[in-house]
């Protein structure tokens, strides 16, 4: 078995040899003139891959900071929408103070609404409330301020909120500050 494999390796290289052989005696036949033509056509094609490969370059380049300048435009301006929507609420809550006569149930009404269109805003940005009252505390969307005593609760459920926390799309933006219940002493 060894013994064809040698023989195979030393067909190839005579084929080999043999190609070389032809593609040099080819050479050899052609004349300095023509060998002049065919130097010229390989450095043409050289310049022309040369200028291709600069361009390309150039283009990745140009693309690179293009890309740079959207995004750093996109970090600027991604509140723009939610800037313009919270502007109304402003707006609204400026107007209420603009008013001469204070009627207490008139400026809870108007309190009542900007609060409904604010709550609108927060939505249609996906922002969410957090507002736990009654649930199981968990640590990943409550921060608890106190524990207490309960005998209305089981241990480890949220008795209070103290403040709202939120969500942006699904994401923790502030948990809810909670007083959470514990066991009675004794049990």
């Amino acid at each position: 078995m060894a013994e064809s494999n040698d023989n195979t390796n030393v067909k190839e290289t005579n084929s080999e040899t043999v190609n070389d052989k032809e593609a040099q005696d080819s050479l050899e036949k052609l004349s300095e003139e023509e060998l002049q033509v065919k130097l010229d056509e390989v450095q043409n094609l050289v310049n022309e891959y040369q200028e291709k490969v600069i361009r390309i370059q150039a283009e990745m380049e140009n693309l690179r900071k293009r890309s740079e300048r959207e995004l750093s435009n996109a970090h600027k301006y991604s509140i723009e929408k939610f800037a313009g929507e919270i502007l109304q609420v402003k707006d609204s809550l400026e107007l209420g103070l603009c008013t001469e006569d204070i009627d207490f149930e008139k400026l809870k009404e108007g309190t009542e609404l900007t609060l409904k269109m604010m709550a609108s805003v927060l939505k249609k940005f996906d922002i969410e409330e957090v507002n736990p009252t009654g649930e199981t505390f968990d640590p990943n969307l409550h921060e608890a301020m106190t524990m207490q005593e309960s005998k209305e609760y089981p241990p480890n459920t949220v008795m209070h909120t103290m403040q709202k926390g939120y969500t942006l799309h699904k994401r923790l933006l502030r948990p809810a500050m909670v007083i959470v219940s514990k066991g009675q002493e004794g049990e």
